[in-house]
């Protein structure tokens, strides 16, 4: 299994002025689903930073999410190890699949993998 991006996810209430601020910094709107905001480098377009009011499916928002190229054998890896699952795997409508995991710190991971 191999990591692809891994992309910090900041709870906001306020998207566009996150927008803006990090605007500042170089990064661009590549993805808008109303509820979570993604901003990306031009130059480095897996440098990513997303902004969510809320998770949409799952009970809790994630503090980062890790795309992977293969999910469904990193949830295995993750309940052998007895680790907790916060949100159990499953296919969303927007074409991504995910798990979320507690992490040893406390902090809830967003596993995916796009469909």
């Amino acid at each position: 299994m191999a990591v692809r991006r891994v992309v910090p996810n900041i709870q906001s209430q306020d998207a566009q002025q996150s927008k803006d601020f990090y605007g500042l910094l170089g990064f661009e709107e590549v993805m808008n689903h109303g509820w979570i905001v993604t901003l990306a480098s031009p130059a480095s377009p897996t440098v990513q930073i997303s902004f969510m009011s809320s998770d949409r499916t799952a009970p809790v928002t994630p503090d980062m999410s890790v795309e992977v190229d293969d999910v469904d054998a990193a949830y295995a890896a993750m309940r052998e190890s007895g680790a907790q699952i916060v949100y159990p795997l499953h296919s969303e409508d927007w074409g991504v699949r995910r798990f979320f995991v507690r992490d040893p710190n406390g902090r809830v991971v967003n596993v995916l993998g796009h469909s």
